[in-house]
Parts: C-alpha cells; structure tokens; sequence
C-alpha cells in the first residue's frame, strides 16, 4: 500500500514543478502563464489522491469515463471543484454530463451539444463546452474536421443552456517537437479564425504531459496533464 504521506508530498512537489515548467516554457515563447489553466486529469486515480492535488491548490480536474467520475464527483463533493469532462460523448450519457459537470471539452457534433443544452438543469449556468476537432484527421478518433468547424460553431452558438468556449483536440501521437507543432499550430489558425468573428471564444484545450511546449508555443490556454501529476496509469 501507497503511504499517504508519500503520496501527498509527490503530488504536491509534481504540481509545483510543473508549474515552474509551463513558467519557463512560458518565459521562452513570450507567454503569460497567468492565461493558462492547468487541468488535473485524475481519470483512474483514487479520491484520495484528487483531495492531494486540492489540498496542493489545484481546484481544475478532467475526468474521461462517467461513472467513476460520478462516484468521485459525491466523494468529493465537500470540495469547491471545478469538474470537466473530457471522455467521448455518447447520446445515453449527455444528461448525467449536463447534470454534474462544470465543462464538457469532447463535443464533436450538434446533437450532443443539443442534448446538453437540453438537459442542463434550469438552476445551473450554462454548461461551458469545447469543440473536439480531428486535427490531424485520424480514422480512429472523434472529432469534427476543421473545415467544419465554422459551420458546427454558428449551429451551437445559439443554444441557450451550453456556452461554446473554445476548441480541443489530441494531436496523433509524436515525440517530435515539430510534428507536435505542427498540429497545435492549425489548432491555432482555425481559433484564431473563429475568433474573429466570436470574440468570446476564448479557450484552447490543447497539450498534455509529452507534448506540452509545443502546445505552449502554440497558444494553448488549458493543459490537461494526468501523468505527470499523479503518476503512471493503471493499465
């Protein structure tokens, strides 16, 4: 068994070196750190180590699969977290996302964003949203493609329940600093393209524990870092 402490000091002393990075990454492509969100992935991980990583400060936490988040999200409800979910959005699980969760970063269609808007409980703000895009058009991810996106956004933008915030996307695999680039870069073009004509788009969910300079370098504004915070998945 984990010693709590142990683990309590690991999570503590792995936020505050990634902070120092992002700082540094920051400082070397004339960024504001301050403009970037660091979003806790905690998928798989035990409550104990998301109240580590709050006791640390961090208040932003990414779930991908629904009913471990909904176990967690009770857990922990004790705690002023700001929940988002970033799995695949499947139709049957839109109203448990609506019901329980602060964002919803994987909407790749106007269905699902219909079906949140639909059954964001009236008491609650609109439920903030990002558009997954296919960036580098891979048959086995979800995603819309880029060249749909304006299309998909002027669908969504009316929709009372759901306020659209931005865009995210996971790149296909690289280790090679350009390849990695390469892709936030059209993230960025097509944001910066939507932007002009909706300014109060205003986050780009982009990057996580491998490929986070590049992301950085990019312009991204929301890091989803799992790995490196809490450790090696169980597989």
């Amino acid at each position: 068994m984990t010693d709590p402490l142990s683990l309590s000091v690991n999570i503590t002393e792995n936020l505050q070196q990634i902070h120092h990075k992002i700082e540094e990454i920051c400082q070397q492509y004339q960024r504001d750190p301050e403009k970037i969100q660091l979003l806790a992935v905690s998928k798989t991980k035990p409550d104990q180590a998301i109240r580590q990583a709050y006791a640390a400060g961090q208040r932003h936490f990414g779930e991908n699969y629904l009913q471990e988040a909904l176990q967690k999200i009770s857990a922990l409800a004790d705690l002023n977290i700001e929940w988002h979910f970033i799995g695949a959005i499947q139709s049957n699980k839109t109203r448990e996302i609506a019901s329980h969760f602060d964002w919803a970063h994987s909407v790749d269609r106007l269905k699902i964003a219909q079906r949140l808007n639909d059954q964001r409980p009236a008491h609650l703000p609109p439920l903030n949203i990002c558009l997954q895009v296919n960036v580098d058009a891979e048959a086995s991810k979800s995603g819309v493609h880029i060249e749909q996106l304006g299309q998909l956004v002027e669908s969504i933008i009316p929709l009372p329940q759901v306020r659209l915030r931005g865009l995210m996307a996971i790149p296909a695999a690289s280790d090679d600093f350009e390849t990695q680039r390469s892709a936030f870069s059209r993230m960025r073009i097509a944001f910066e393209k939507l932007q002009r004509t909706h300014p109060q788009l205003d986050t780009l969910s982009m990057g996580m524990s491998n490929d986070m300079a590049a992301a950085i370098a990019e312009g991204s504004t929301l890091l989803r870092i799992g790995t490196a915070i809490f450790g090696q998945r169980k597989t």
